[in-house]
């Protein structure tokens, strides 16, 4: 792990690190006793969904986690804290979340992963924490970048775990 300020790189070596970088997350998460915005942010196929899946398991979810991209929303209530994973790729116009009543999932109190946050540029509020996932070498590398109180204080807890570089 990498440490710059408020930002840590890390090195994830596939699948199962990014998932289990997502469990930790969780983790941390149901530790805090407070919901959390988290922005995913990468090209296709740099594992925003596979960050996320380990994320909702780690909360407790035993089911299939798949990216919204048709319904913008999934939405995982029965965890703690109450979680809703966005998918805002095939978003038209970022009005469009203002009619499927988007502020009222950042209540403070649940957890909100969304993935192509720059879709809904003017609209979202800012993130906690924000993860940039790339590919690097035969992996991928996650930059994870605090915008928060409560990101500093998850960012600070990470440092004893997560995958080594």
């Amino acid at each position: 792990m990498t440490i710059f300020g408020n930002e840590r790189r890390l090195y994830l070596e596939g699948e199962g690190e990014t998932e289990k970088l997502g469990r930790e997350l969780a983790q941390l998460i149901s530790k805090s006793g407070h919901g959390l915005i988290i922005y995913l942010d990468g090209d296709l196929g740099m594992g925003k969904t596979t960050l996320s899946r380990g994320i909702m398991r780690g909360l407790g979810h035993e089911g299939a986690v798949k990216s919204p991209t048709y319904t913008l929303v999934e939405p995982y209530e029965d965890l703690q804290p109450p979680a809703y994973h966005f998918d805002l790729y095939r978003l038209g116009d970022p009005e469009e979340l203002e009619y499927m009543g988007i502020r009222d999932y950042f209540s403070g109190e649940s957890l909100c992963l969304i993935e192509w946050p720059e879709r809904g540029h003017g609209l979202l509020p800012e993130p906690d924490l924000e993860i940039h996932l790339d590919r690097e070498g035969q992996g991928r590398s996650a930059v994870l970048r605090v915008h928060s109180e409560r990101g500093v204080a998850m960012l600070n807890e990470l440092e004893l775990f997560g995958p080594e570089k």
